[in-house]
């Protein structure tokens, strides 16, 4: 059985190599990848800080190299450097998107949480809301309560509201308009 062949060892520069894998030529590239793809890894692991997630991140920029390979211009710098950059970029990717999934993840777990209701507790809050607008009702003139009373909890408009009370259309509005204003000011509402 023969010896499996084996490239002949590389002559030139990696950036020689690369200019050839530009032109489709894959016994550079085997160069190529033996020299950049520990650049790679290392500026992959150093973002990443995980092997697992640098090994991948290695294995698609040197899938990125053997493609953009017309790309590399070497009067812009090293063969060393573009590699490195290609890393760093895809390593900050692929960080962006785990910390992305992760809130994903995160919102999804808040979503399905049940939150604590406390039943007796919102009633007693919203009875003692009640009362406080109860009292404050009554501090209004007649008028202006049951102009407020028919608009807001009757449901009627304006107009309905001036119909009911056989009061002309600007003096309902001033008197809802005068009457919320007190309200706002016993409730103590900001506005």
């Amino acid at each position: 059985m023969p010896a499996p062949s084996t490239p002949p060892p590389a002559v030139g520069s990696v950036e020689e190599h690369l200019l050839r894998v530009a032109g489709g030529d894959q016994d550079a590239f085997v160069h190529v990848y033996d020299t950049l793809s520990p650049v790679v890894h290392g500026t992959a692991l150093a973002v990443l800080r995980d092997p697992h997630h640098a090994a991948e991140v290695t294995q698609e920029v040197m899938v990125e190299v053997w493609r953009t390979a017309a790309r590399f211009e070497p009067a812009k710098g090293s063969a060393r450097t573009w590699a490195a950059t290609l890393a760093h970029r895809r390593a900050v990717d692929r960080v962006r998107s785990v910390q992305a999934q992760r809130r994903r993840d995160q919102a999804a777990l808040d979503a399905d949480v049940p939150r604590p209701y406390d039943e007796v507790a919102e009633e007693a809050e919203g009875n003692l809301e009640a009362a406080r607008v109860r009292h404050c009702l009554g501090g209004l003139t007649d008028t202006q309560r049951t102009a407020v009373e028919l608009a807001y909890y009757g449901g009627l408009s304006y107009r309905e509201v001036a119909a009911r009370l056989d009061a002309a259309l600007p003096t309902v509005k001033s008197r809802i308009r005068d009457g919320l204003l007190r309200l706002r000011d016993c409730l103590g509402v900001v506005a």
